[in-house]
Parts: C-alpha cells; sequence; structure tokens
C-alpha cells in the first residue's frame, strides 16, 4: 500500500470521529439505551440533508459520552487512525457546551482529551494542540461562560478557540467579545465561516474576531474583494471537501471548489471535518478529491505543505514537517 503523504489536519472535531462500533460499545459501558440493534444500523442513519439534520444526530449520539475514560477512549481511536493516515500534526476543535448542557463537568472533557494527547508524539508519532469551540446556535453568554470555565486550561491543553455548529442566522459578530477576551489571554482565534453562510460571515470573522484561520471558507469565491485579501493576506482555509457534499454544500465531489481556490492562490488545506459521519478520514479526502478532480502529485504535495504553513506548530516543528512532504515520493 502506497504510504500517505505527509499532512496536519486543522479542522477535525473529535466528537464527529466516534465510529458506530465504539458508539455502541460506550452506550453499553454507560449503561444507555441507543435506538441502533447494531454497528450497520447506526451508519445507515448517517444520510443527512443538510448540516441540521446532521447536527440532530452528532448531538444525540454524544450521550455515550460520560466519563473521562470515554473521552481518552474517543481521542485515542482517532490518533491510530490519524497516523495510518499521514497526519503527523493535528489541532483538533471539541465542543465543551455540548457536554456540559448534558451534566458533563468540562474538566472531565478536557482532561479525558488530554491524557490521550499528551502522549500522542511518543506513541503515533503526532503533535497536538486542543481548540475548544463555541456553539454559535446557543448565546454569546454561553460562551462567555464557557471560556472563564475552561481559563486553567489556557497555554496547556488549549491553545485555541473557534466557533462552529449552526451557522446560518448565527452571524460571528455575536461572538465579537468572547473573542476578544480569548485574544487577550494568549489563544489562537479560528472560526467556520462561509460553509453555508454567506461569505460576509467571512468578512466578520476576519474583521471583528480577527481570527487567524477561517473554518470552511468554501464560499468566499462568490466575493472577488474577498478573495483578494485572503489571497494578499493569506489567510488559510480549512476545507473538509467530503464534509461538504454530504452536508449538500456542494453536490458532487467533481463540483468542488478547491481547485479554483487553489488557482487562486488560496492558502487552502484539506480535512476530514467529522469523518465518522461523513465517508472518510484526511488521506480518503485526497484520495477522493484526486480520483474525482484529477489532482497531480504537484497539487497533492501543496496542499500538504499548506497544512503545516497554515498550522500553529513553531517555526523549527513546521520545517521538520515541510521538509518530511518534500522528501515524499508518490507510490
Amino acid at each position: 500500500m502506497t504510504t500517505p503523504l505527509p499532512k496536519a489536519e486543522l479542522h477535525l472535531h473529535i466528537e464527529g470521529t466516534l465510529e458506530p462500533e465504539l458508539a455502541l460499545a460506550l452506550a453499553a459501558r454507560n449503561g444507555i439505551d441507543l435506538p441502533y440493534g447494531s454497528a450497520d444500523d447506526l451508519r445507515a442513519a448517517y444520510s443527512f440533508r443538510d448540516l441540521q439534520s446532521f447536527l440532530d444526530l452528532y448531538y444525540a449520539l454524544m450521550a455515550v459520552l460520560r466519563t473521562e475514560q470515554d473521552f481518552t477512549d474517543l481521542a485515542e481511536a482517532y490518533l491510530a487512525r490519524a497516523r495510518r493516515q499521514g497526519v503527523r500534526h493535528a489541532e483538533i476543535f471539541f465542543d465543551p457546551q455540548a457536554h456540559t448542557a448534558r451534566g458533563v463537568d468540562l474538566r472531565t472533557v478536557v482532561e479525558g482529551l488530554g491524557r490521550a494527547l499528551d502522549s500522542a508524539e511518543q506513541r503515533h508519532g503526532i503533535t497536538t494542540r486542543l481548540i475548544l469551540c463555541f456553539l454559535r446556535d446557543l448565546s454569546a453568554e454561553d460562551a462567555l461562560e464557557t471560556l472563564e470555565s475552561a481559563r486553567p486550561y489556557f497555554g496547556t491543553l488549549i491553545t485555541a478557540v473557534g466557533l462552529d455548529s449552526a451557522e446560518v442566522g448565527n452571524p460571528p459578530s455575536k461572538f465579537q467579545e468572547v473573542f476578544a477576551l480569548a485574544r487577550e489571554a494568549g489563544l489562537h482565534l479560528v472560526a467556520h465561516a462561509g460553509e453555508e453562510g454567506p461569505p460576509e460571515y467571512v468578512w466578520e470573522a476576519l474583521d471583528l474576531l480577527r481570527v487567524e484561520r477561517i473554518d470552511h471558507g468554501i464560499r468566499s469565491l462568490e466575493d472577488e474583494r474577498l478573495v483578494e485579501r485572503l489571497r494578499r493576506e493569506r489567510v488559510p482555509l480549512t476545507v473538509c471537501p467530503l464534509s461538504n457534499v454530504r452536508l449538500r454544500c456542494v453536490d458532487r465531489l467533481e463540483d468542488h471548489p478547491l481547485p479554483r481556490m487553489l488557482e487562486a492562490g488560496l492558502l487552502v488545506t484539506v480535512n476530514s471535518d467529522d469523518p465518522s459521519y461523513f465517508g472518510g478520514y484526511v488521506e480518503d479526502n485526497f484520495r477522493a478529491l484526486t480520483a474525482a478532480l484529477g489532482l497531480d502529485e504537484e497539487q497533492r504535495r501543496t496542499l500538504a505543505a499548506n497544512s503545516f504553513h497554515a498550522s500553529f506548530l513553531d517555526d523549527k516543528q513546521r520545517a521538520a514537517y515541510l521538509a518530511e512532504v518534500e522528501a515524499h515520493r508518490f507510490g
């Protein structure tokens, strides 16, 4: 089998790596009844009309995550898969509000994930960062409370904040205050924008939240001025092709705007988003794009290099990983 191209994954929701088999195992361990008799039955439910229909199932399955060990097992399962997919560095999203709202303490979530991530480099050869995401369909006040409760982990386990969940009707401007406080605390800033939401949301994320990266951003191409700014300022876009198709943001992979984004000189990266639900991890996305769009070796190498350029790695780590990309030989 061909060795996967070394890459960083910058848009990965850890809750979205919950495979049916693990979901059922955790449900049994925690005494939770799920309305699915088998992993195949659960996989059959992974048919989504849009972002909201996906989120409904996504949040329902989180009920199986209760203990520190559950979160450790979840992260460990992802890391093992990611290594096989060529991932050398992962910046991982998690949604604390989705857990605290159902009575799971923030400490349980962060320290459970941390147990797996702390030794990820030794066991899997993957360096990691953890990004706390605010659910944009909840209130700004709830986000502020979450930020304050997470302060003990800033700079150690948590190195950035993000913004995710249902985009339409929840503009970035709603969270301007909480992002300003996160910036003052020394955290990196990212935000989902321009997936289902309009290009105006990308402008808001840049100008009001002052983010360093845009997650998704595929609708940026609708605004020529925005494209020019993203190109000029080298703002990274963490694109998730299989996710875009499964959530009906793009009709077919053959229609995906990624080639146009590359042609426009944008700093675009390829990621898997919620791979258990969307049919593939990051190398699976690379392979699907190559089959559907005919990406050549140089384009794939550029995408891999972009992922490290767009990361929050220090210069020494980044240079080492970029050398791996340059040295890679395609089979």
